[in-house]
């Protein structure tokens, strides 16, 4: 009995995305080709491998065995391909981050840009995520964070200058309801919240000056989980935002919106470029480590 490699790719596929739809994109094949050949896959086997339900699909006792056996085989054959771009002229392969919206737009992209155009054959797949994933396991190569809130056990590169938030609304917000001038006053306005995907809180505003933290907890009509959405609706008059200041300094300057609290918002850390430390990564992976690094920060 001969057992395709290509049958065994299609298996892992199907036990880790738990959908025969999801396999199927992610193997650029039809769903009814994919469907059969984990029916010729488990025919030759004499085995049940999976277990199919019209909403769900689960690995049974024997593929959860055969899955954990083969899958970190498979892992070490893939890098092994991987590591053989180094033979190559050019380095190539794949890069998979994770980030998040306002990181990729202001750090992660413009950079990736510029090195797409300098490495052609080296790939960049760019997935926009807030609810902290585990790399790891979510199999990307690397992450960007806030330096905060990356894991000990990581390497970090910074990438990004700190960052300042910012507290702005529009003139006619502050014309109407008058301006705080204590972050304590922002429990008496309309304020607009960040909803954290990853602990389902919301954000709380955080403030220091003089060596004292104030951390408010605000309230009003607006709640988004992208702080694009949370853009729109300060420049819209809906309340008060607590936005990196980047996103909002044109609109200042523009007269579209004022800022207040300003002495209380202080630097942070900014984004950092966070992967597991291994001993050995691909020539095209440490190009795009070393194009990502803030040349203005100490690494």
């Amino acid at each position: 009995m001969k057992t395709k490699l290509n049958d065994l790719i299609a298996f892992i596929a199907v036990a880790e995305e738990e959908s025969f739809t999801r396999a199927a994109a992610r193997l650029s094949v039809s769903q009814s080709a994919l469907s059969h050949t984990i029916k010729g896959l488990e025919e030759r086997l004499g085995l049940r491998l999976l277990t199919r339900t019209t909403r769900s699909v689960a690995l049974t006792e024997i593929g959860r065995r055969l899955y954990s056996s083969i899958a970190p085989r498979m892992l070490e054959i893939e890098n092994e391909l991987d590591s053989l771009n180094a033979l190559k002229e050019k380095p190539a392969g794949t890069i998979r981050i994770s980030t998040a919206e306002h990181a990729a737009r202001t750090v992660v992209w413009p950079k990736i840009l510029g090195f797409m155009r300098l490495y052609p054959d080296i790939h960049i797949e760019m997935t926009i995520d807030y609810s902290l994933s585990d790399i790891v396991a979510d199999k990307y190569d690397a992450g960007v964070r806030l330096g905060e809130s990356v894991e000990k056990d990581m390497i970090a590169v910074s990438i990004s200058p700190p960052l300042r938030m910012a507290v702005v609304a529009t003139p006619e917000y502050f014309s109407a309801y008058g301006k705080p001038v204590d972050p304590r006053d922002l429990s008496e306005h309309k304020c607009i919240n960040l909803r954290l995907p990853t602990y389902g809180r919301l954000l709380v505003w955080d403030f220091e000056k003089d060596g004292h933290d104030v951390n408010v907890r605000v309230e009003g009509q607006f709640t988004a989980n992208k702080s694009s959405f949370i853009r729109d609706a300060v420049l819209a008059g809906v309340g008060i935002a607590y936005l990196p200041e980047d996103m909002v300094l044109k609109d200042i300057a523009a007269g579209k919106l004022e800022r207040v609290l300003d002495a209380w918002c202080d630097e942070f850390p900014g984004y950092y470029l966070y992967f597991p430390n291994r001993s050995q990564y691909s020539p095209a992976f440490s190009l795009f480590v070393e194009a990502m690094r803030d040349n203005h920060n100490p690494p």
